[in-house]
C-alpha cells in the first residue's frame, strides 16, 4: 500500500514538471519558428532591396542609352536657303540669287547673306568635324555632336575658285562665337580644331588626341527653285543634308518684301 501511495505521489509531482517541460519545449519551438521566420523575412527583404537597386540601375542605364541613341540619331538645322530671284536666258536659268541664313547650336542665327550664283544648281562647300561616339554618348558640351564651317558657295556655271566665301577657314564660324554654354577651355579647343582642321584630316594621332573621328570637306548640292525653302541639316554623328519644302509663312513674306524693294 505504501508503494502504491508513493508512486501516486511521485506521479502527481512529475505532472507539473512535465507541463513545465512541455511549455519550455513549446516556447523553444515558437522561438525557433520565430527566428526562422525572421531570417526568411530579412532574407527576402534583403533580396527585394537588392532587386530594387538592380531595377533602378537598369532603368538608369536604359535612360542613358535612350538619350545616347537620341543624340546619335538627331540632327539640327544649321542653315536655311531661299531663292529671292532667278534670271532666265531662254529656257535656262542663268543667274540665281540666294538668301543664306546660318543657325548656331543654340538656335541663334546670323544676319542673312545674299549670293548671286551662275545657274540653278548651288554647291555648298563645308568643313565638317565628327567626334568619337564615346564623347557623344556622354553629351560632351562641345564634342557631343558634329561641327560645320560653311566655306563657300558656287553655281554649276562657276569654277570652285570663283566661289563666294561664307565663313572664314581657320577660326570658329561666326555663328558660334559668343555662344553661351561653353567653357573657356571648350572655346579654346574649338578654335584649335578649326585652326588645325587639315592636320586633323591627315594626322590619326592628333585626331585621337582631340577625340575626333573624321575631319573632311563635304559639298551638298541641289537645284534651287523660287517656291521652296531649303534646310541644310547636320547629323549629330554624321554629315550634311539638304531638304526642301514649299515656302510659306514669314519666309514667303520676306521674299515678297525683298522683291517689292528692288
Amino acid at each position: 500500500m505504501c508503494g502504491v501511495a508513493d508512486n501516486g505521489k511521485v506521479g502527481r509531482q512529475a505532472r507539473p514538471m512535465m507541463r513545465q517541460l512541455v511549455k519550455l519545449l513549446l516556447f523553444c519551438s515558437l522561438v525557433l519558428v520565430g527566428a526562422v521566420g525572421l531570417y526568411w523575412y530579412e532574407k527576402n527583404r534583403s533580396a527585394e532591396a537588392r532587386l530594387e537597386v538592380e531595377v533602378k540601375r537598369l532603368e538608369e542605364q536604359k535612360k542613358h542609352l535612350q538619350q545616347f541613341v537620341a543624340r546619335l540619331t538627331s540632327e539640327r538645322r544649321v542653315a536655311e536657303v531661299v531663292v529671292t530671284d532667278q534670271v532666265k536666258q531662254g529656257n535656262t536659268v542663268a543667274l540665281t540669287t540666294l538668301m543664306f541664313v546660318e543657325y548656331g547650336r543654340d538656335g541663334g542665327r546670323l544676319p542673312p547673306k545674299f549670293f548671286n550664283i551662275k545657274g540653278q544648281v548651288a554647291h555648298f562647300d563645308a568643313m565638317v568635324i565628327k567626334f568619337d561616339r564615346g564623347l557623344m554618348e556622354h553629351g560632351d558640351a562641345l564634342r557631343g555632336q558634329s561641327l560645320v564651317l560653311f566655306y563657300r558657295v558656287f553655281g554649276d556655271y562657276q569654277a570652285p575658285a570663283d566661289a563666294f566665301p561664307i565663313d572664314e577657314p581657320g577660326r570658329a564660324p561666326a555663328v558660334y562665337r559668343g555662344e553661351a554654354g561653353l567653357s573657356a577651355a571648350a572655346r579654346e579647343l574649338e578654335g584649335e580644331l578649326w585652326r588645325e582642321f587639315w592636320k586633323l584630316a591627315d594626322d590619326p594621332k592628333y585626331r585621337e588626341e582631340k577625340g575626333v573621328r573624321v575631319a573632311q570637306g563635304e559639298s551638298p548640292w541641289t537645284y534651287f527653285y523660287p517656291d521652296r525653302i531649303y534646310t541644310i541639316s547636320l547629323e549629330a554623328a554624321g554629315g550634311l543634308s539638304i531638304i526642301s519644302k514649299p515656302i510659306d509663312g514669314i519666309w514667303k513674306e520676306l521674299r515678297e518684301a525683298l522683291k517689292r524693294g528692288r
